[in-house]
């Protein structure tokens, strides 16, 4: 076993689901012109690999002790391959929405199988080492960024930009091939089945699930709503976007002194107060000062998914495998309820905001660099950011909960120092 080579695979993986989401989110203007669909089913499309993610999480992370983490990762990269060439070969809403699904079953057997890979080889540094993993997650959105927007500019659509996921693919494909895979830290450890399933029934550890839900919709609900919302707000959104995954990248990459410096949990605190700010300060400004509020966005979920994950293994370590899926597979399914969701606020904020005896339909259809057509732009943006100013309520909620939880556990402490 190289546990190296295994670490690095499981990064160019993560890559690989990670630029789906930045391709995903910069398509979604074509797929509403090709497909003729609307935000709300823009957003259930989008909301299939999420469903699909929390499939492949909640099925997948039990059958990791049982199959093999190997097995699943084939299955991964069987998905990525189906998935990307559905995609790219789609017809109608419905072939959109199964490649999507597909894509999102592939994506979530990468975490599956990555997550407690990575706990399992690196026992004593498990938070830091699932930070520097996920760097790979907002990395990776950069890389499909990046690719979107110069593929764009050079003239090239939608579905060279998905034919490009091909290429890392590959790569991991070819790393991880040959590797031997060790046992999960659960198997290893002598946990039985009945004990893993029990340690998911703590309150606590529900209680964390209960806030994955809202970690995730906080980063994954805006994250993919951004380049179409903030493209009529003044800038370019897919640079909006890979600005702050760029940022969330940075931040991840260097995790470790902020975990020994503030604690899990005082991090998790200080994610949603900045959060918060970023998605109420985004929703009140425009122009180039969008990025000075995506800087704060930024550096509050940049914590969120891993700082998560590793809290709840180093806390609760025999729920093992299937505490991990069961947390991200939480993610992931609160993320296909919110993105629909946006898309319903968001068209109803555009009816609400076309002023009375106005056409929407004729404003659409106005020539570009026309009074009309700058009116409808004016009226989606503030439609738009109204929608990501909404998100703002989950953020407030955590600030809460952790802060409660942060205070509790100190006290705790305090006590047992007393002792």
């Amino acid at each position: 076993m190289k546990p190296l080579r295994l670490f690095r695979a499981s990064c160019v993986a993560l890559v690989v689901t990670a630029m789906s989401f930045a391709l995903r989110a910069a398509a979604t203007g074509a797929w509403e012109g090709e497909f003729q669909l609307s935000h709300e089913q823009v957003g259930w499309v989008n909301s299939a690999a999420f469903w699909g993610f929390t499939l492949a999480m909640m099925f997948g992370g039990p059958l990791c002790d049982l199959l093999g983490l190997k097995r699943i990762m084939v299955i991964s990269t069987a998905g990525h391959f189906i998935g990307i060439l559905l995609t790219i070969l789609a017809w109608d809403y419905w072939s959109l929405f199964t490649g999507t699904l597909i894509f999102g079953i592939a994506n979530g057997s990468v975490e599956a199988v990555c997550n407690p890979l990575i706990a399992t080889i690196f026992p004593d540094d498990k938070t830091t080492r699932l930070n520097h993993f996920h760097v790979w997650f907002p990395g990776g959105i950069v890389i499909g960024g990046l690719l979107s927007f110069l593929f764009a500019k050079m003239g090239l659509g939608w579905k060279i930009q998905f034919a490009s996921m091909l290429v890392p693919l590959a790569i991991y494909t070819i790393m991880f091939f040959g590797q031997a895979f060790p046992k999960t830290e659960r198997v290893q450890q002598g946990v039985t089945t009945g004990q893993m399933f029990t340690a998911c029934l703590h309150p606590m550890f529900i209680l964390m699930v209960v806030c994955m839900f809202m970690t995730a919709s906080t980063e994954f609900g805006p994250n993919q709503w951004i380049p179409n919302i903030l493209s009529n707000a003044g800038v370019s959104g897919i640079l909006v976007l890979v600005w702050i995954t760029g940022l969330m990248a940075l931040g991840r990459q260097f995790a470790g002194p902020f975990v020994h410096r503030l604690s899990p949990l005082g991090m998790l605190l200080t994610s949603a107060i900045l959060s918060f700010l970023g998605l109420l300060i985004m929703s009140r400004t425009s122009g180039v000062m969008l990025f000075g509020a995506a800087t704060i966005f930024a550096l509050g979920v940049c914590f969120f998914w891993p700082t998560m994950l590793g809290f709840v293994n180093e806390r609760y370590p025999k729920t093992g495998a299937l505490g991990l899926a069961i947390m991200g597979g939480a993610g992931m399914l609160s993320s296909s309820f919110v993105l629909p969701a946006m898309g319903k606020i968001y068209d109803g904020a555009i009816v609400a905001a076309t002023p009375v005896g106005a056409d929407a339909a004729v404003l659409a259809a106005a020539p570009a660099g026309s009074d009309l057509a700058a009116q409808w732009m004016a009226i989606q943006a503030n439609a738009g950011l109204d929608t990501i100013g909404k998100i703002a309520i989950l953020p407030a909620i955590l600030m809460i909960v952790f802060l409660v939880m942060f205070v509790t556990m100190r006290r705790k402490r305090a006590s047992r120092d007393e002792i």
